[in-house]
């Protein structure tokens, strides 16, 4: 009996691991989508110099419309803030995800319907657009169910125990950073205890 209550306790941990996967998944891919489309080349311009060969200017999606990538830099570092946020933090964090994968995706949008001079290509402002959607929906995901997954542990986490001072007969383990160090300037090897 008590291996069904260890399982059916365990099934809500693992459900909310996977759901923070996807959705961290879900921002990475699709800002990291959205800014290596926005880095293609979007619109070609001819220019033409009389009797000598055309000038080729090639502008990028960047070029052209320099916020999207901004914005698309702003959801790849969310996406790796989802995984150190928690509660409500992490909720509100989904919202503004929501709204930057939103954005990107407008930017995408009117790279679709805006004429910017010269042979202009449309796959890349669709890939944009498709990126900014998966961004967007990973943003949802985490807003609506971002408080009940787990949080990071709590060994990246400072207790108030070795917060202030520094003792020096606790085991290596238990010393700051700033303890090692010193040990080390002192000559002494910090992984003895």
């Amino acid at each position: 009996m008590s291996g069904t209550t260890t399982a059916a306790a365990g099934a809500p941990v693992a459900r909310g691991r996977r759901e923070l996967t996807y959705a961290v998944l879900l921002c990475l891919a699709g800002a990291g989508l959205a800014f290596w489309a926005v880095t293609r080349t979007w619109s070609v311009e001819l220019t033409a110099r009389g009797s000598l060969p055309a000038v080729r200017h090639a502008r990028t999606g960047a070029d052209l419309l320099p916020w999207v990538s901004a914005l698309a830099l702003v959801g790849l570092a969310g996406g790796g803030a989802v995984l150190a946020t928690r509660g409500r933090v992490r909720r509100l964090l989904g919202g503004l995800l929501t709204l930057v994968g939103l954005g990107v995706a407008a930017g995408g949008g009117y790279g679709l319907t805006a004429s910017f001079g010269g042979g202009v290509s449309r796959q890349w402002p669709a890939l944009v657009l498709a990126g900014g959607l998966v961004a967007a929906a990973g943003g949802v995901f985490t807003a609506l169910r971002g408080d009940g997954w787990p949080a990071m542990g709590a060994r990246y986490e400072r207790s108030d125990r070795t917060a202030g001072r520094a003792d020096a007969g606790r085991p290596a383990v238990e010393r700051s950073t700033r303890d090692a160090w010193e040990a080390l300037d002192r000559g002494e090897d910090p992984t003895v205890s």
